[in-house]
């Protein structure tokens, strides 16, 4: 694999999904930070709360973003076989995949907030299904160039899906907590 003192990649295509990881990386982590300070002022509004509803409804997002950045480092390094890829990748999808496990049983054990259908999809049913397809590609990088598309659409999906989860955790701290906090008052 070596000519003339230059190191081949084992997959020239990822050079052209650099410009992609970049993106999807800088704004993963980027979004981390906001995270981090979304936590932070939200925990000087004392509303009650428990460690496993943070872990099932706030945690989860900055693991997504976490996962997007560290797809994006991993695609981006100048990898010289493909087998070492496949095996890192598909090491982050297992990861990935017994963390939203980890995560389903934390949402089913706490008591604080009664998750919606549509939560049970986007913080649990969503990020499984992403972290299966991410092991899925892993195999099917060697012998399936449209493996990369498949890859990139994982990172995409899980910042899009912290994304959408950190969103709805605001807007729920902000306005629909705040009233469900007044009728019981009344």
């Amino acid at each position: 694999m070596c000519r003339r003192g230059v190191t081949e990649l084992a997959y020239p295509q990822l050079a052209v999904w650099q410009n992609f990881y970049m993106i999807v990386g800088s704004s993963g982590a980027a979004l981390i930070g906001i995270q981090f300070i979304v936590i932070t002022l939200v925990a000087e509004l004392s509303r009650r709360t428990s460690a496993d509803t943070v872990g099932a409804f706030g945690t989860p997002n900055v693991a997504h973003f976490g996962s997007a950045l560290v797809i994006s480092c991993i695609m981006s390094i100048p990898w010289t076989q493909v087998f070492p890829l496949a095996i890192v990748l598909g090491v982050c999808g297992v990861g990935g995949f017994l963390y939203s496990m980890l995560v389903i049983h934390r949402a089913r054990r706490q008591t604080v907030y009664e998750p919606a259908s549509e939560d049970w999809l986007w913080y649990h049913v969503f990020p499984c299904i992403l972290y299966a397809v991410l092991i899925l590609a892993a195999f099917w990088l060697r012998t399936r160039p449209n493996a990369l598309f498949v890859i990139a659409i994982v990172a995409l999906g899980l910042l899009l899906i912290g994304i959408h989860n950190a969103w709805d955790s605001v807007t729920y701290i902000v306005i629909d907590q705040p009233r469900a906090h007044s009728k019981k008052k009344e």
